[in-house]
Formats: C-alpha cells, sequence, structure tokens
C-alpha cells in the first residue's frame, strides 16, 4: 500500500472527530440562517413569556393583597387589636416582597428549578458566544446574540421571582390560618387559596410552554446536536452538568460508587430464577399482578390530576379547579362548522345550511358561543341541478357536559328563510323567525391534522311551530372542531 494512503486512512477518523472537523460543518449553506432565525425566536419567546409572567405576578398580588384587606376588615369585628396588628405587618412584607421584585437582576440562582429547554437555550446561545465565529456569516451582528441573552436571562429572573411569591403566599396562608382558625373564620380564607393556586397553575403553565419547542427551535438544536463541539460544550456548561459535574470528569467517581451494586441483568436473572421455581403458572401469575398495579396507579394519577389539576408544584386544592381559567382569552375559543341538510319539498329546493361558528370555554365542562349560516339550495333533483341563496341566519349556543362525551345543548337562532337575489331583500327584520333549540349532542375524537373532534347534534326546534309557513321541527347537525 502507498505509504501517503495509509497514513490518510489513520489518520482520517481522527480528523473527522476534531473539533476543527466539527467546525468546519457549520459552513453548510443556509447554516448561518437558520442560526439566526433561532436567536430571533429564542428572543421573542423568551420576551413574550416574562412580559406574561410580570403580568400575572403584578395582578394576583394585587388581588392577594386586596382579598387579605377584606380578611382583616371581617377579623377587626371580633378582635379590631389583633387585626389592626396583623394588617400592618401585611403591608411590611407586601412592600418587602415588591422592593425585591423590583431590584435588578442579581444572577442566576442555584436553587431555580430544572427546565430542560430553557437549560438548553441558555447553553447554546453562550455557545454561540464563544464559537460565534462559525456562524458569523449567518449573524447580523453581535447586538443579536446580546438581545437573545438578555431576554433568557431576563426569563429565568422572572422564573425565579414567581417561585419567590409562590413561596411568599405559601407562608401568607399559613400565617392566615392560625388568627382565622381562633376567631372562628376559616371559611374567610378560601378565596386567597383559589388564588393561590390558580397563581402557581399559571406558572406551570409558563414552565411547560417552555418544554413545548417550536420548529425553528427544533431545526437549529438538531444542527448543534450533529456538532461534537457543541455536544462537549453540553456536557461541560449546562445548569444540568453544574448539579451532577461533567460526565467526563464524573465517570470515574461513578464508576467508584457503582462498585457493589447489581446491574439491571443480574436483576433480571434473579426475577427469571424466581419464576421459573415458581411452576408453570407463575409467569401468568406476575403478569396480572403486574397489569392490576399498573391500572391501579392510572387511576390514581387520575384522580390527583381532577383534584390538582395536574399541578405538582402547589398544594391539592380544597375544592374543583377550572384549567380554563390558567388559559388567555384566545386560548379559550373554539371554532368550529357544521353541516345540516333537509330534503326538498313542494314549496322548497333541497337545501343544504353550512355554519361556522366560535365558542367560548367558560370551564372545562361549558361552551358559550355564536354563529353565522348559509342555507344553499341544489334545486329540485339530481336533473335540476341549480345552486341558489335560500336563506341566511345569526346563532347563538351553549353546550354542557352531561356524562362522558354526551352534552346537554341549547341555543336561540335568527334565521332568513326565504330565497333571497341581493343583501337588500334581507333587511327587513319582520321577515326573520325566531328558533329555539334544546337538545343532545355527542362529541366525538377526531385523529386528523385540521380538525380535532366531531359533535353529533339531535336538537328540538321549539319554535317552529309559531313559524309560516312550519318548518322541520327536528334538526340533526354534524359539526367539526377544529
Amino acid at each position: 500500500m502507498n505509504p501517503i494512503t495509509l497514513v490518510v486512512a489513520l489518520l482520517l477518523p481522527c480528523i473527522l472527530h476534531s473539533p476543527l472537523c466539527a467546525q468546519d460543518t457549520a459552513f453548510i449553506p443556509g447554516t448561518g440562517k437558520i442560526a439566526s432565525r433561532y436567536l430571533d425566536v429564542v428572543a421573542d419567546k423568551s420576551g413574550f413569556l416574562s412580559h406574561n409572567i410580570d403580568i400575572q405576578t403584578a395582578k394576583y398580588l394585587s388581588r392577594f393583597q386586596r382579598q387579605e384587606a377584606r380578611i382583616y376588615k371581617k377579623l377587626a369585628k371580633k378582635d379590631s387589636t389583633v387585626a389592626a396588628k396583623t394588617l400592618a405587618e401585611s403591608k411590611k412584607q407586601y412592600a418587602a416582597l415588591q422592593q425585591k421584585l423590583n431590584k435588578a437582576s442579581q444572577g442566576i440562582a442555584r436553587g431555580r428549578k430544572y427546565i430542560p429547554l430553557l437549560d438548553t437555550m441558555a447553553t447554546s446561545l453562550r455557545f454561540f458566544r464563544q464559537y460565534g465565529d462559525l456562524f458569523k456569516k449567518g449573524l447580523t451582528s453581535s447586538e443579536q446574540l446580546n438581545n437573545s441573552l438578555s431576554q433568557v436571562n431576563g426569563l429565568q429572573d422572572k422564573l425565579q421571582q414567581a417561585d419567590d411569591v409562590q413561596a411568599f403566599v405559601k407562608a401568607r396562608q399559613q400565617e392566615l390560618a392560625g388568627p382565622l382558625q381562633q376567631a372562628g373564620m376559616s371559611d374567610a380564607l378560601k378565596s386567597f387559596n383559589k388564588d393561590a393556586y390558580y397563581y402557581s397553575a399559571q406558572v406551570k403553565e409558563y414552565r411547560d410552554a417552555l418544554n413545548d419547542p417550536g420548529k425553528a427551535e427544533q431545526k437549529a438544536l438538531a444542527l448543534l446536536n450533529q456538532l461534537p463541539v457543541f455536544q462537549k460544550f453540553m456536557r461541560q456548561n449546562s445548569f444540568l452538568a453544574s448539579i451532577f459535574g461533567s460526565p467526563d470528569n464524573a465517570s470515574a467517581a461513578g464508576a467508584t460508587a457503582l462498585q457493589g451494586l447489581q446491574t439491571r441483568v443480574q436483576v433480571q436473572q434473579l426475577i427469571q430464577t424466581q419464576i421459573a421455581s415458581g411452576g408453570a403458572g407463575a409467569q401468568t401469575m406476575v403478569q396480572q399482578n403486574i397489569q392490576a398495579a399498573q391500572a391501579q396507579l392510572t387511576s390514581l394519577k387520575d384522580k390527583l390530576s381532577k383534584l390538582g389539576g395536574g399541578n405538582n408544584e402547589s398544594d391539592i386544592p380544597g375544592f374543583k379547579p377550572n384549567n380554563q381559567r390558567t388559559r388567555t382569552f384566545f386560548q379559550r375559543l373554539e371554532y368550529g362548522t357544521n353541516i345540516q341538510t333537509q330534503k326538498s319539498g313542494y314549496f322548497f329546493p333541497a337545501t343544504t345550511d353550512l355554519a361556522f361558528s366560535v365558542g367560548y370555554k367558560l370551564n372545562d365542562k361549558s361552551t358559550v358561543g355564536i354563529g353565522t349560516s348559509y342555507k344553499m339550495g341544489w334545486g329540485t333533483g339530481i336533473q335540476h341541478i341549480a345552486i341558489s341563496h335560500e336563506g341566511i341566519g345569526f346563532r347563538s349556543f351553549m353546550d354542557t357536559k352531561i356524562k362522558g362525551s354526551f352534552y346537554a345543548s341549547g341555543g336561540f337562532e335568527y334565521n332568513y328563510q326565504q330565497p333571497f337575489t341581493s343583501l337588500q331583500q334581507i333587511n327587513s327584520l319582520n321577515s326573520w323567525s325566531k328558533s329555539g333549540l334544546a337538545g343532545i349532542s355527542k362529541i366525538v375524537s377526531v385523529k386528523s391534522k385540521m380538525f380535532k373532534k366531531t359533535k353529533l347534534q339531535l336538537l328540538w326546534d321549539f319554535l317552529s311551530y309559531r313559524q309560516k309557513p312550519v318548518t322541520q321541527p327536528i334538526k340533526f347537525r354534524v359539526g367539526y372542531t377544529f
């Protein structure tokens, strides 16, 4: 073999796995643009969440303080001295907390809770700062990177402040419980406890949003994870590494710590030996016991989720929480459409009602909304198809969960049920008819990218008998929510 060829063959793996080779991979066409887009997305997302946490914290703190003032006002009727003293102390504590929240950032707190994606975001930005030359072609300026770092650090501070507020509120709950219990006014703390729960649930919702990366984040992080230099940087500089130590440095210590412990293979072999000694039915019995245990664990998790709304960061509340309360106005909206077809009659052609609706979730069980409909005519038969405008309507509705996937449904509608060729023909309100609907709906989940669920409705129009001509009293509608 040629000596040069032999040297290249021996050194090629080292060259390909060296940091220099990893740096060269950063110059793949389009990499810089992806990195630049990633910085913008991280900055926007961090800024948005920081702003919302700030708003919610200020709103709930103001609410807590007002509720305490009302509690002390009630307490003053039984013991004015204790009420005045505790109210003054409360104001001092709220003022001290507000002053603490208004202070400039003192850096990342060591006791902060670990959020995987936030840790990755912060570490990747520090990586860009140290290895920025790799992406220099795509980054507009250092201001872009500094802005992203500032927004992420600000978000970490806001999350830490939210933790401080939660600890403060919990302490206030404990301090208020004593005097109120002595005065026989324990019920006065219910509203305070509700808001404390909802604030914790709101903060948890923002934390969960950090673990839901968008497409731009996924694409950039997938690209970065292909670089050995980035993998090494994460192992040595992430927040998780600061807690457990770098794997490179901790491998020897970990090996020493694991000496004498049974491996997973050894444990599996021991279990198989015990099962074999139990006879022919031992395997079946073990599987049945495991399935029964899993079913009980699932049932217990469902009960805890219903009681606490799935929030592990707050105490289980003494009430049934409304999980919609922590959502924004737009997150509580449901958009839907439905179709209703009527057979042809003597006076009117076959028609199809196409409707669009917007619903607002009051809570986990009830939804109210409005909508509009358009009645399209198809003609009198297969040989006489002719599309025409046969009517238009406006709707209101309410759905309330009865049990499982069944809902009680009701609504009120205004309908123009005559053919028209121009909008001027529908101006007269005397030509509009009223419909009062009551019935039942069934929700069926749909695994589709566009539609989330299907709604089957059977409704009775109890005002149809007053209309001239009398319309069909029973309506069957199929709706889709997206």
